[in-house]
């Protein structure tokens, strides 16, 4: 236990209790993982429910304030935005952004912010090629302001055209994200596998996210017909009602839509498939929270190579399958192999909670965050 407290102040767009996400979700753990090593965080963030202003989690501190509008998911706040962070920022000794946020950027530039900034890339502005590039000259000059920028895996470090940008590499680090596994109930919602009707024992494929265009589900549901075994896509989003059509069009039996789950189930379904699938096939999916889950949970994986941290996080033969993208056989192919073969499977699965423990864990997020923050806080 580190005993000299430093104060850090996250800044992104969303946050718990509103609909959440593996951005929301890793931010929750870097906050969680550091107050063992003597941070002290609050999260400023918008909400189009900001009544309480204030919210004390078990993680952080969290102060929201009215978000007006979210045009191509960018929250836009009004004056009180502004006034609210340049408060926060000023108690802070350190502020931590988490990229992509364009509203961000101008509250920072705006206020010209004098506290030591650190910013965490998520992820390349992959979708919005028009906005990305009128949006490059304000992204370029926040990375450039930044005491230290975080890339959460080499291989993003290495691909990302914006990291590799002058005077942004030599301020890029690389520190994976995590989860502390006592930030999850040990026991899970045995009603979840009763409600779904699949059988004690019965062997699945497990997909967990909220359903978006870079997920890759309709490859996954075009690859369904060609596996033995019941797919269960737990989650909503924006592309649920299409991803249902086509499984009704192509006449796809084993898919089962589990919808919103909770940690319990979600604790549960892992516990009991045969792997997790996560079919993503652009680079929005730079991380891949969910596959930290599934380490953690001890279970193989099955992933895209799409040049971001998925490759990362599974390593290919060690902890599960990393397939092409955008085809359906690969991973019929890769799930049908891990179905016929329980002891590989087993194998996997231990390998990937090996490599959880080394690489993903809380203590392992909370030494590599709370470290960069002293190092920041003393220049």
């Amino acid at each position: 236990m580190i005993s000299t407290s430093l104060r850090v102040l996250h800044v992104y767009r969303t946050y718990f209790p509103d609909p959440p996400g593996g951005l929301q979700e890793a931010i929750r753990q870097i906050c969680g993982a550091t107050r063992s090593f003597g941070i002290e965080n609050t999260i400023f963030t918008l909400s189009p429910a900001s009544e309480p202003s204030v919210l004390q989690r078990p993680e952080a501190r969290v102060v929201r304030c009215r978000s007006w509008a979210a045009p191509a998911s960018c929250d836009l706040g009004g004056p009180a935005a502004f006034t609210r962070f340049r408060e926060l920022a000023d108690e802070a000794d350190v502020v931590h952004y988490h990229f992509p946020w364009p509203f961000a950027d101008v509250m920072h530039l705006a206020k010209g912010c004098s506290t030591p900034s650190v910013l965490t890339y998520h992820s390349d502005v992959v979708r919005q090629r028009l906005l990305g590039a009128l949006y490059r000259p304000l992204m370029m000059r926040m990375l450039r302001s930044m005491s230290a920028v975080v890339a959460t895996s080499p291989a993003y470090a290495r691909t990302s055209e914006a990291l590799s940008a002058p005077g942004v590499q030599r301020l890029v680090r690389v520190v994976p994200l995590g989860i502390d596994d006592q930030s999850y109930p040990t026991d899970g919602d045995e009603g979840v596998l009763g409600r779904l009707r699949i059988s004690q024992g019965e062997p699945y494929f497990l997909f967990i996210g909220v359903l978006r265009y870079y997920k890759g589900l309709h490859f996954l549901i075009e690859a369904a017909s060609r596996v033995g075994a019941r797919i269960v896509i737990a989650g909503s989003g924006p592309e649920e009602a299409a991803l249902r059509a086509l499984a009704d069009t192509l006449g796809v039996r084993n898919v089962i839509f589990a919808g919103q789950v909770s940690v319990e189930e979600k604790v549960e379904l892992l516990r009991h498939c045969r792997a997790l699938v996560l079919p993503s096939h652009l680079r929005s999916e730079a991380f891949g929270m969910v596959l930290v889950e599934a380490a953690m949970s001890g279970k193989p994986m099955i992933s895209c190579e799409i040049g971001t941290g998925t490759s990362f996080v599974n390593a290919d033969g060690e902890t599960g399958l990393v397939v092409e993208p955008e085809k359906p056989a690969a991973l019929a192919d890769a799930m049908s192999r891990l179905l016929a073969d329980e002891v590989l499977a087993a194998r996997m699965g231990v390998a990937a909670r090996e490599r959880y423990e080394r690489l993903f864990s809380g203590e392992a997020l909370g030494r590599e965050y709370a470290a960069l923050y002293r190092e920041v806080a003393a220049r």
